[in-house]
């Protein structure tokens, strides 16, 4: 079953879907490890890992799509790929779906924000007007090779223009065809509470950042709200850092890695896939096997 498929089938399903946020190679096979059974990709994380760079529209469409086609060639698992502001006009949104729909993202998101965007938890952000916001969404929505690929429309207009504002872009989303919807940055009980008073039954997004302006609420109170897809996009890259952080600075403190509570080397090789190699290997190195070719007319 194509994985675009499987993820249709979770939000279908009764109960809470929890997403990590996932930005390489490493993250991606660790959640899939953990159990999780969707994915999202991160724009932030992309931005930070393979660039160095703050998420403030500096990724490019091509750095983008090459991170999807590299985590849907790493895991199995569906997975939502930040698509930001489609990177240009109308014409940019309808280029961008296609090509990750073709490089095996299971969906992709769509904002609301000025070109270049910013993260939805920091400040100074600027929206487009609602109709051409609108018009992203519906772009979008007929780009994509199948239903089954999901369109996720987020609007950044809480943060600038106040909740009501956010709501009535909700509305419209909704209406163009977004099979998710995803307000940025609630910063109270109270925003939640109406978000999913107003939206109940449709799937709602609460994107949860650590550190971030939206409360980090319980499962169960989520679903209480009336939201479906719990986002956490910033904690595998927060632990990363803060995991580098501290063994980089026992490491210069000390001066060797003695003491430090690492990931086994061993545990690492198997991650990554290292004993397919050896039985590659060892298959190609076999002269049974070169003979058993040769002999064959």
């Amino acid at each position: 079953m194509p994985a675009d498929r499987r993820l249709s089938d979770l939000l279908a399903a009764p109960g809470l879907l929890t997403l990590p946020g996932v930005y390489d190679g490493i993250s991606a096979r660790l959640a899939e490890c953990a159990g999780f059974s969707a994915l999202y990709m991160t724009g932030y994380g992309v931005t930070a890992s393979a660039l160095g760079l703050p998420d403030a529209g500096l990724a490019s469409a091509t750095d983008m799509l090459d991170r999807v086609r590299m985590l849907a060639e790493t895991v199995s698992l569906p997975f939502i790929a930040d698509g930001d502001t489609g990177y240009g006009g109308l014409l940019n949104v309808d280029r961008t779906v296609r090509r990750y729909a073709a490089a095996g993202a299971s969906g992709i998101q769509i904002e609301d924000q000025e070109f270049p965007k910013k993260c939805g938890h920091t400040p100074r952000r600027r929206i487009v007007p609602i109709q051409e916001a609108e018009r992203r969404v519906r772009v979008a929505v007929a780009a994509r090779p199948t239903r089954d690929f999901l369109i996720v429309a987020r609007t950044d207009a809480l943060g600038v223009a106040g909740i009501e504002e956010a709501l009535r872009r909700g509305q419209r989303f909704l209406h163009a065809g977004a099979d998710i919807l995803f307000i940025e940055s609630p910063e109270s009980l109270e925003d939640l509470r109406r978000i999913g008073a107003t939206f109940r039954g449709a799937n709602l997004l609460a994107n949860l950042v650590e550190g971030g302006r939206t409360p980090l609420l319980a499962p169960s109170e989520l679903s209480a709200l009336g939201f479906k897809i719990a986002l956490y996009p910033a904690t595998g890259f927060l632990a990363a850092a803060e995991a580098l952080a501290r063994a980089y600075g026992a490491l210069k403190a000390c001066g060797d890695s003695t003491g430090l509570a690492l990931y086994s080397f061993d545990a690492m090789n198997r991650l990554m896939g290292f004993s397919q190699v050896y039985e590659f290997e060892q298959h190609w190195a076999s002269e049974r096997h070169w003979a058993e070719r040769e002999e064959k007319p």
